[in-house]
């Protein structure tokens, strides 16, 4: 492709884009209490990068935050990002929509105030992306954005933010926006080949992309109208392509989250398939930093992955500490670039 961009939202406090919408809400939360609102604390559930924005941001306002996490779902990463910040983690025994419906409950019973994407504060951070990506590119508009989608609140942020963008006279149009999802937790994707007829929440598989192994998406109708709106697409990926193209994208000299490969394949596909065209401007984003996630990497590239060929592992090489060994290893790996 002539025009391939990637949007890495992972360079940021905590590490994903989920840091744009959470200093947005917890500074309207930090305003309330001010106010004298009764507001004990803020809570979230979490696949792991809500729960490090939420964390960090409420640690330097000074507001106690709570978070829900599935036990053995996330990275150890992410997991020691709100513990370090002093949150009260809770690790249940049950998946993400698990938590997310223990939250909700909780939250309408006590102080405490609701972070997750269903709340808007969150989108109006997370809207600014999208704007940034407009301003790169000196006010010209991508013809495509691709974004992965767990929840589903980040792509009708993005959309808004485009949208916003038109309503404002600032550009012309808005590009057509594509949401990839595993195919190990695809609600979205079997809905949009069913022509939005029959949403049907599913039970998520594991998969490495765990920050968006949810299966009950609570923005799935604002996802559907941001595709609607800009006749979008929905692609998946498995697991053995989702980390073929993180492998494939780190060759490129990027550190990529597996969140990243699923957008990546979808990609890959949609090209193969003619939709995506050579010269079209598009714009993959990259939802988090790939040092949240170094143990996929490592599994890839050590070839521990079960049933995975890992066809682009890179692992190291084991060689006797002499002159004479390091040289043979050495001559036979620069002649194939010769």
């Amino acid at each position: 492709m002539n025009e391939l961009w990637v949007k890495h939202c992972g360079i940021s406090h905590t590490g994903s884009f989920k840091d744009l919408g959470m200093t947005v809400l917890v500074s309207q939360v930090n305003r309330l209490r001010r106010l004298k609102r009764p507001i004990a604390g803020v809570g979230c559930a979490s696949t792991g990068d809500t729960s490090a924005a939420l964390s960090a941001y409420c640690a330097a306002a000074g507001i106690p935050s709570i978070v829900f996490l599935p036990a053995d779902r996330i990275s150890i990463a992410q997991l020691v990002q709100p513990i370090a910040n002093g949150a009260t983690v809770l690790s249940l025994d049950t998946d993400f929509d698990g938590c997310m419906r223990l939250i909700r409950e909780v939250t309408a019973e006590l102080p405490i105030y609701l972070a997750n994407s269903l709340n808007s504060l969150r989108l109006e951070g997370q809207k600014t992306a999208a704007i940034e990506i407009v301003q790169q590119f000196d006010w010209q508009v991508p013809d495509w954005v691709i974004i992965p989608g767990g929840n589903l609140g980040n792509i009708y942020a993005f959309y808004k933010g485009f949208e916003l963008c038109r309503e404002l006279g600032l550009v012309d149009k808005v590009p057509r926006l594509v949401c990839a999802q595993a195919a190990n937790a695809n609600p979205l994707y079997l809905y949009y080949k069913s022509e939005w007829k029959d949403f049907k929440p599913v039970i998520a598989s594991q998969t490495f992309a765990s920050a968006i192994q949810i299966g009950d998406p609570v923005s799935i109708d604002r996802a559907v109208h941001a595709l609607k709106a800009t006749n979008g697409i929905v692609e998946e990926a498995t697991e053995e392509e989702l980390m073929n193209a993180t492998a494939q994208a780190d060759q490129t000299g990027m550190f990529a989250c597996p969140h990243t490969g699923v957008a990546l394949t979808a990609l890959k596909k949609l090209r193969d398939q003619g939709v995506i065209n050579k010269n079209d401007r598009t714009v993959v984003v990259s939802t988090a930093h790939g040092l949240k996630f170094t143990q996929s990497k490592v599994d890839y590239h050590s070839r521990e992955i079960q049933n995975m060929l890992c066809q682009y592992a890179n692992p190291p090489v084991n060689v006797k500490a002499d002159f004479g060994s390091v040289m043979d290893v050495l001559k036979k790996k620069l002649s194939r670039n010769i």
